[in-house]
């Protein structure tokens, strides 16, 4: 069974940054990663995912700001988040779907990930 694990939620004043990792296990072959975020009373959004081939994709509002990469050695996707604001406040949840080798715009959708991780924490303040 795949695994993820996220790490490097914290709170964090507006206009600083975090780094968000989550590491993979048992993830083999084409793949998708993507990062997830969702505040209550509202659906999880999609922020940013990175496929087999390095391919990015980005929600329009952290676009300049965020970035995505991933250390295949270490089966571990980033997102670097710079600029940070108060929306971007939230739970931040990896997620990943096997079997496709370029997905990083099939990856934003919520409805066809195979995996997701437990969720981290990221509080900006104003």
């Amino acid at each position: 069974q795949v695994q993820l694990v996220e790490s490097g939620g914290e709170s964090v004043q507006a206009g600083g940054s975090l780094k968000l990792s989550c590491a993979a296990s048992r993830l083999t072959g084409p793949h998708c990663m993507a990062w997830f975020r969702q505040v209550p009373g509202k659906e999880r959004e999609f922020v940013s995912a990175i496929d087999t081939h390095g391919n990015t994709n980005y929600l329009d509002s952290v676009k300049g700001r965020f970035i995505i990469s991933q250390d295949n050695a270490k089966s571990t996707v980033y997102l670097q988040m710079n600029s940070l604001k108060s929306e971007d406040t939230g739970v931040y949840y990896c997620a990943a779907k096997d079997g496709i080798g370029y997905g990083a715009y099939v990856c934003q959708s919520a409805q066809v990930i195979s995996y997701w991780g437990q969720g981290i924490q990221v509080t900006v303040s104003s």
